[in-house]
């Protein structure tokens, strides 16, 4: 029986995504809502859960599709914009996504995508006077530029900052980007920010390329594993100074807020952030931490703020790579049991290769692409992940040992890119064929189910191998003597 906890959070987050496949209108609803008074209590709490949600993501799409710009399509103007996150400069213009505030003397609130002549680049949190054309975006992008609210692309012809802003997030993005990585710069500065902060603007096209073929591009991305770097080492660290558990828990929910503010509303940091708050919170109120309420929640939270990243391929790897190593990942380590494997290592491999499995049909599905080199490269990236983020935040908060921090940082970010490119540069490193797909697909499921099998004969305490004890074996009946007469 499915608890009351995640019934009524699964109904509500299900209510959430459905409005982007229906919108919701009165009729439906109170139909539903009569007949949730003849129910019993729990279903009944679960459906009006459900239509609230429903109605909810429904205004929410509403919001998201309205727009002031988009009838003002082909012309010109001059607009103030705020930039709101980290450009990204290509070979002859920089892409950045913009809030207009205003438009040719009037005042909106809209976000654009802005598109900047050359290779400067305004710092996030700048305020523009831009110059410039209001064009439709491109046919390669609208769908996924709709679905963020973005209906236009501002085409600048000049600009020029005005002032920069200095909001929160923007100090705590520069002030992270600017002491975690002192006194390096190019690669590995770049490769640095990718882990640090999910950006991987600074990246060279083939290095990125390198890195999604090799199956390491999810280590450019926040994740859990930042999260509870963060919070673990703040805890370790406010103990260390003498401090209560109580205020280390306290000062932990502090530094995921601060993480989660400087990184940038992504779908795994919403989900990583959510997850670690409740876990500092449980700890507080006295409760046991439910890894799938977690997941539960930032799911809602996401979907409440906008019900399409339910289509979004960052939410969709996220969750199906954490739901692996929810239900996967323990049977994969099982199997692995009887092996001359390290500790250590059968966990990378176990984990790495439950993400694998789950996350390829969404990649095939939406990039047409899968890593097949992604258990040895993820293992051979392993040892230095961790150690990378820890001594980036570290370097952060210690000005004096920063530099030194850093040059020890920059040779495990150059470890890191050796890996993506010896491993990415391999032939065969993804499959982008149907034909190798299927043949991909048919050696996992066999080793899925290979392993599957062994894990559960190793939870049951039996053998790994179908070998019968030796006290099952029949004995064989000794040889009948001769009768003497």
């Amino acid at each position: 029986m499915i608890r009351t906890p995640y019934l009524l959070a699964g109904a509500l987050a299900t209510g959430l995504a459905s409005a982007t496949a229906v919108r919701s209108s009165l009729a439906p609803v109170v139909l539903v809502l009569g007949l949730v008074v003849v129910l019993r209590p729990r279903l009944g709490l679960a459906c009006a859960l459900a239509l609230a949600g429903w109605w909810w993501g429904s205004e929410r799409l509403q919001a998201l599709d309205r727009s002031v710009l988009a009838p003002r399509i082909g012309t010109a103007g001059r607009a103030m914009v705020d930039v709101e996150e980290p450009p990204r400069r290509g070979r002859y213009e920089v892409r950045v996504r913009g809030l207009v505030v205003r438009w040719s003397g009037a005042s909106v609130r809209e976000p654009v995508l802005v598109l900047l002549p050359g290779r400067r680049a305004p710092p996030q949190g700048a305020r523009l006077r831009v110059l410039g054309t209001l064009r439709p975006p491109g046919d390669y992008e609208r769908t996924w530029l709709r679905r963020h609210g973005v209906h236009v692309v501002l085409r600048a012809s000049a600009w020029r900052v005005v002032r920069v802003r200095g909001g929160l997030a923007d100090r705590l993005h520069a002030w992270l980007a600017r002491a975690s990585t002192p006194g390096l710069a190019g690669e590995r500065r770049a490769v640095l920010q990718g882990v640090v902060l999910g950006e991987d603007g600074g990246l060279s096209d083939k290095l990125r390329q390198r890195f999604r073929a090799s199956g390491l591009y999810h280590l450019l991305a926040v994740s859990g594993g930042n999260v509870v770097v963060v919070a673990g080492g703040t805890i370790g660290l406010a103990l260390l100074l003498g401090v209560s558990r109580l205020a280390a828990e306290v000062a932990a929910l502090g530094a995921i807020a601060a993480y989660v503010l400087a990184v940038g509303p992504q779908p795994s940091v919403i989900r990583a952030g959510v997850a670690g708050g409740l876990a500092s919170l449980a700890w507080l109120s006295g409760r046991q931490r439910d890894r799938w309420y977690a997941l539960l929640v930032a799911a809602i939270v996401l979907f409440a703020w906008n019900p399409w990243n339910v289509l979004d391929p960052g939410f969709q790897l996220s969750f199906a790579a954490v739901v692996s190593i929810f239900l996967l990942a323990p049977r994969f380590r099982r199997a692995l049991d009887g092996y001359p494997v390290p500790r250590i290592a059968a966990d990378c491999i176990a984990i790495s290769a439950a993400c694998g499995l789950c996350t390829a049909p969404i990649s095939w599905f939406h990039f047409h692409a899968i890593p097949v080199l992604t258990v040895p490269a993820n293992a051979a990236a392993a040892p230095v992940v961790v150690p990378m983020l820890g001594l980036a935040l570290l370097a952060a908060i210690l000005p004096p040992l920063g530099p030194a921090l850093a040059q020890a940082n920059g040779w495990c970010a150059a470890y890191l890119a050796g890996c993506a490119r010896f491993f990415g540069g391999l032939p065969g490193a993804q499959a982008t064929s149907s034909a190798a797909v299927a043949a991909l697909a048919s050696g996992l499921l066999l080793a899925a189910a290979y392993a599957w099998q062994r894990g559960q004969r190793a939870q049951a305490g039996l053998s790994p191998h179908r070998q019968r004890p030796a006290e099952d074996h029949p004995r064989r009946a000794s040889p009948a003597r001769p009768s003497r007469r």
